[in-house]
């Protein structure tokens, strides 16, 4: 394997849209209302260590599209369309197939697999794209 150069950029400006995706999609605008349902948090309520949070979030949204950018020179895709297949591939092996039986073990109901792997389905397409043709 081969060192890989690829765009710092296209890396930070991915973990910017995952991370500004994620503040959206559960937001009020969007999923918070059900999602907090789901995990028994009260509508409004901010839970201890927010801003921790939100600096964990980015870290993870900027290891995640570090990782992807690799994954994404790797298999030589360098068109949108290559590249929202890979975050495709990605998405469907790394996060639907161990959220899915992960929401069962936990008693969840579906919806909750459905908010939390649409939202890291359309964070993927959308990054794969951009580091595809972001080079």
């Amino acid at each position: 394997m081969h060192h890989l150069h690829f765009n710092h950029w296209a890396v930070i400006v991915s973990a910017i849209f995952l991370w500004l995706l994620g503040a959206a999609w559960y937001s009020p605008l969007l999923f918070a209302k059900p999602w907090t349902e789901i995990v028994g948090r009260k509508q409004g309520e901010k839970p201890k260590g927010v801003v921790h949070g939100m600096v964990a979030s980015f870290i993870g949204d900027l290891l995640l599209a570090f990782v992807l950018a690799h994954i994404v020179g790797w298999s030589g895709a360098d068109s949108v369309g290559w590249g929202v297949f890979v975050g495709f591939i990605c998405w469907l092996g790394f996060v639907a197939a161990p959220l899915y039986p992960q929401r069962i073990y936990e008693g969840r109901p579906f919806q909750y697999f459905a908010i939390n792997s649409a939202y890291w389905l359309i964070g993927l397409l959308g990054t794969g794209a951009l580091l595809a043709v972001w080079r």
